[in-house]
């Protein structure tokens, strides 16, 4: 197998769609850069969907990840074979705390180039800008932007603890990277060969359960003592949710199967509607 890491072989969009047109085999990604593709996978992005790791690996595991993996065949021409987990995506920024909505006014934040995200800043008062991910540490680093969002191990891994100083613990998505397979490639393999693929992505996703749980706390201690302040919303972040949920939920509701759909996942998960 030959690894090209960090986008050697384009953004990961592209993947997908060299994953589909069968010059790729296999690709690992954000799920962000799968729903342009697959829409109705976007019922995993909306914001506050999931509320932790544990509603992450039900979702994803069960009945709902098993039609969103033949929803992506349809749509897309990949098959979903495994998940990895990273954790919540985490505003920093170079500017000041924030612990508010309010706080944001005047920041300028980078996300990647999807609708439900981008929506979702917008819902607290600020348009973000959309942007590349090999280009976003030299724009932290030059002051084009103030801040982005990632996991804690992301945030970590790219080194931002040298061009940021706040953190706040804002869980509006929980990272998910599908790792996806060209489906004409999975269906010319033998039965064995394709149980052996489905087991190794089982085994894989479980694996990143683990290792999050394991690393994340150390992670953010480490982050700390490099200089960076982490911080919680007020309130227990219910200003973020009220008006992420309200503004931006409805207009999602067609993409991603319908208002139907989005209420099945939530009963999965035990809870109801937030509004």
């Amino acid at each position: 197998v030959a690894l090209f890491p960090n986008g050697q072989l384009g953004s990961e969009q592209e993947t997908v769609q060299n994953c589909r047109l069968g010059t790729l085999d296999l690709s690992v990604i954000a799920i962000n850069n799968v729903t342009p593709f697959s829409p109705k996978v976007g019922i995993l992005t909306l914001p506050y969907m999931i509320l932790s790791l544990e509603e992450a690996v039900t979702l994803t595991q069960g009945s709902l990840g098993q039609k969103l993996t033949e929803d992506t065949i349809k749509a897309a021409g990949v098959r979903i074979l495994g998940w990895a987990y990273s954790g919540f995506r985490v505003l920093t920024n170079s500017k000041r705390p924030v612990k508010s909505v309010k706080d944001l006014k005047g920041m300028v934040i980078r996300v990647p180039k999807n609708a439900i995200m981008i929506d979702t800043y917008k819902s607290w008062g600020i348009n973000p800008t959309p942007m590349a991910w090999d280009e976003t540490f030299t724009a932290l680093q030059q002051k084009v932007v103030d801040g982005q969002d990632n996991p804690y191990i992301t945030n970590y891994v790219m080194k931002f603890y040298e061009v940021q100083k706040y953190v706040t613990n804002i869980r509006y998505l929980f990272s998910l990277e599908p790792l996806i397979i060209s489906e004409a490639l999975f269906q010319k393999q033998s039965p064995k060969m394709k149980k052996i693929l489905l087991a190794a992505g089982k085994e894989a996703s479980e694996h990143c359960r683990k290792f999050i749980l394991a690393k994340e706390d150390g992670i953010k201690k480490d982050m700390v003592k490099k200089g960076m302040q982490i911080h919680d919303p007020a309130n227990n972040e219910k200003e973020f949710i009220e008006k992420a949920t309200k503004q931006v939920w409805p207009k999602f509701y067609k993409s991603v199967g319908g208002k139907d759909k989005v209420e099945a996942a939530l009963k999965i998960l035990g809870r109801e509607f937030p509004f």
